[in-house]
């Protein structure tokens, strides 16, 4: 879906018209055809790697497995790419803002989580990281270290910043007061890595709006 995502950009369509005749499918349905900023976690991407590696042993190779792998690992970054494009290509001093930090909701796991990637691209590149995440700081404080602020609440992540970049669709994240965000931050730049914000409804409050495949 990530990549049918990247086209619809590309081509100037809607990935939620796509995803909602691909999802007509009963066989297929449309529950899990969401695009974003990669998946992560302890099950799937250890899964795949293992029926690949099965497969490899067996001397045979498992293309779509492969390809499903190695664009999760591009799709990691596309927020990343985003932010870049949106700062002329530096993100050198500038304060970004992340909310969320485990691989999914309801959850302080972060393994293989994309906002590791993200994380580790940011500061590489001289950015100012403040993130939030309801239940993953204390795992990212093992993981990462000290070399971002931890945040309060989702209000202090963006004090002050040049980009909200949304990495876990958490429910808190759903209905902020973008008001409040708007007077807290520098620049009002959103980029949406879970679709989680209608452009519009973002738009309205004068923000710069990017997700995914739109």
């Amino acid at each position: 879906m990530n990549d049918i995502a990247n086209l619809c950009e590309l081509v100037g369509a809607d990935v939620n018209m796509v995803r909602s005749r691909i999802g007509s499918d009963s066989r297929i349905g449309r529950k899990f055809l969401y695009p974003g900023c990669g998946y992560g976690g302890s099950c799937f991407p250890k899964d795949v790697k293992a029926l690949i590696k099965t497969a490899e042993q067996q001397g045979y190779t498992m293309r779509v497995l492969r390809a499903v792998e190695e664009v999760n690992e591009v799709q990691k970054t596309i927020l990343y790419r985003k932010l870049l494009k949106e700062c002329n290509g530096d993100v050198k001093g500038k304060t970004i803002a992340l909310w969320g930090l485990a691989f999914k909701p309801e959850t302080d796991d972060m393994r293989e989580a994309p906002a590791l990637v993200l994380i580790e691209k940011l500061l590489e590149e001289g950015a100012v990281v403040r993130a939030y995440d309801p239940a993953a700081m204390e795992e990212c404080k093992r993981r990462v270290g000290e070399r971002l602020y931890y945040a309060r609440d989702m209000y202090d992540a963006v004090l002050d910043a040049d980009a909200l970049l949304l990495v876990t669709e958490w429910k808190e994240f759903r209905l902020p007061s973008w008001a409040v965000v708007k007077r807290t931050m520098r620049n009002p730049l959103v980029l949406d890595g879970r679709n989680i914000y209608e452009k519009e409804d973002i738009e309205e409050h004068g923000f710069i709006y990017h997700c995914i495949g739109k």
